[in-house]
């Protein structure tokens, strides 16, 4: 069975993830009209990732970080969405198996993203809670809310501990900020909601394998990072690496144990797989191997950008950073050229140009590095507001989070913090598929 797409004598371009990269080819291709372009993901909304950790400390409701993709594309001719998972690509044929039935192609890119790398360690990937998506960090927010409820009617204190403390492992933008916005949780939002409470029991870590927080950013920001995160009395364990966790306590290779039941996950990430690209292809974290025109190794017709991409060039023989910048600036060179190849004229070499790092670790607690300037502080924070309030599609969202943001710094509170769990079918219910 086919997917029901109009045929057209257009060659077509199938996307596949409608992350950062997917989506900004789609939204290219789509004003050229050269190309019928078919986009596929599996949610029928793109994800603004780098807010997930927002929707997680109750700053921001999921629905102000996702955009419905069929919005995107209102009143674009010869643009077609479908929601399904891909199961595989068959090359040879170039067709696509997915959930809906077979889609072919002219051209195939694929946008994957990556996944959570837990490097092997099956029960920590069981037990531990990632933060790859919207619907994670909403279960993350239910978790701190829900345990918090139970340690209100704990009168054990290890019990309890476990209940209130939280590790984060992973020591780059995403557990910096993860752990910034915890200390600051703890520190005035916990003794209004819970006085009963002794919030000074609370403990949060932050544990990194390295020796230095923010590992791609500069020594300069990496310091006042830590520096930051210690005056908030978070307690950053460098040079350090979880080895195990039961879902009770949490076990470090310096022999440390802390009682905790609640780990974050932020300590690497590892390409999507995708079931029929050769062996030949993948390299190390199990990214696709690309030239610099974004073609995949000893495939033909078939591209990938963004995280899953494994491109070398003279300035980064190890391959590019895996951020958004990098998947959009490629999505950007993969549609001037799939132009020029609609023509017939030369294609154009990608070169990556780094827009710089920002992370933020609260209220006036940033760092920046741009290129030829380095921030830290409350200028490093403003910065970050800004460019992320740009980068949000939709009015509505950038609002939204605007009105959030500003609630917030005025009020030191957030009013979204809400237990909202899926409704479970009971016995005998029939359970409709979404």
């Amino acid at each position: 069975m086919k997917i029901n797409i109009p045929e057209t004598d257009k060659k077509r371009v199938v996307i596949v993830g409608g992350g950062f990269g997917g989506l900004k080819l789609a939204l290219k291709l789509a004003r050229r009209k050269a190309y019928q372009v078919v986009l596929l993901d599996k949610n029928n909304y793109h994800q603004f990732q780098p807010l997930f950790y927002q929707v997680a400390m109750s700053g921001l409701e999921p629905s102000s970080i996702v955009f419905p993709l069929r919005k995107a594309f209102r009143k674009k001719e010869d643009v077609y969405i479908r929601v399904t998972e891909v199961l595989a690509v068959h090359p040879d044929r170039q067709q696509l198996e997915t959930s809906l039935g077979i889609c072919n192609y002219d051209y195939l890119v694929l946008a994957i993203g990556a996944d959570t790398n837990f490097f092997g360690n099956e029960k920590i990937a069981r037990l531990a809670i990632p933060m790859k998506s919207v619907s994670e960090a909403l279960f993350l927010r239910n978790r701190i809310l829900s345990d918090y409820e139970k340690a209100l009617s704990t009168t054990d204190y290890e019990e309890r501990q476990g209940l209130m403390d939280i590790v984060v492992v992973g020591g780059g933008p995403t557990g910096v900020e993860v752990s910034g916005a915890l200390a600051e949780m703890k520190r005035y939002v916990f003794p209004k909601d819970y006085p009963e409470l002794n919030t000074d029991e609370i403990d949060i870590y932050l544990v990194e394998g390295a020796n230095r927080l923010l590992a791609g950013m500069s020594e300069q920001s990496s310091r006042k990072s830590l520096e930051f995160l210690t005056n908030l009395g978070v307690k950053v364990r460098l040079k350090t690496m979880v080895t195990d966790f039961d879902g009770e306590c949490v076990h470090t290779n310096d022999g440390e144990t802390i009682r905790a039941r609640k780990v974050i996950w932020a300590a690497g990430v590892k390409g999507a797989k995708m079931e029929g690209v050769p062996t030949s292809a993948l390299t190390r974290g199990n990214r696709i191997r690309v030239n610099r025109f974004s073609q995949v190794e000893g495939l033909e017709n078939v591209y990938a950008i963004g995280d899953i991409a494994y491109m070398e060039e003279e300035a980064y023989p190890q391959g590019h950073p895996q951020v958004a910048q990098v998947a959009m600036q490629q999505a950007v060179c993969l549609a001037d050229n799939l132009s020029n190849l609609h023509r017939g004229r030369e294609l154009t070499p990608f070169s990556y140009k780094d827009l710089g790092s920002m992370a933020t670790i609260g209220r006036n607690r940033a760092v920046a590095d741009l290129p030829g300037f380095k921030f830290q502080g409350a200028f490093a924070w403003l910065i970050w507001l800004f460019v992320h309030l740009f980068q949000i599609l939709g009015v509505k969202n950038k609002v939204f989070i605007f009105l959030n943001w500003v609630w917030n710094y005025v009020t030191y509170d957030q009013s979204l913090r809400l237990i909202i769990r899926p409704r479970v079918p009971k016995s005998g219910e029939v359970e409709v598929e979404s």
